[in-house]
C-alpha cells in the first residue's frame, strides 16, 4: 500500500475481510475469548440496523492487499493487548 498513490486508493477504502457473520456468531466468539458465562438476550422484535453488514473489499484487493488476520484472531489479539 505504501507504493500506491492517493488517486489509486480513493477517499475511503474498506480493509475488512469481506466475510459476513451473524450477530449471534459474533457474540459467541467474544464470549469464548473473554470467558463470559452470563446470559445474552436478543430482542428479535426490534431489529436494529441493516440485515447484512457485509462490505465490498474488492477495491483494496485489486490493489494487492488481502487480510492476514481473521475476525476471531483479531478480537483475541485486541483483547490480549
Amino acid at each position: 500500500m505504501e507504493k500506491k498513490q492517493y488517486r489509486e486508493l480513493g477517499e475511503l477504502t474498506n480493509i475488512g475481510t469481506g466475510e459476513d457473520i451473524k450477530m449471534r456468531e459474533f457474540v459467541e466468539i467474544v464470549e469464548n475469548i473473554v470467558g463470559y458465562k452470563g446470559e445474552v438476550k436478543y430482542d428479535c422484535f426490534r431489529p436494529d440496523g441493516t440485515l447484512r453488514k457485509l462490505l465490498d473489499i474488492s477495491k483494496i484487493k485489486n490493489l494487492g492487499w488481502y487480510p492476514k488476520v481473521g475476525l476471531e484472531d483479531g478480537i483475541r489479539r485486541a483483547y490480549k493487548w
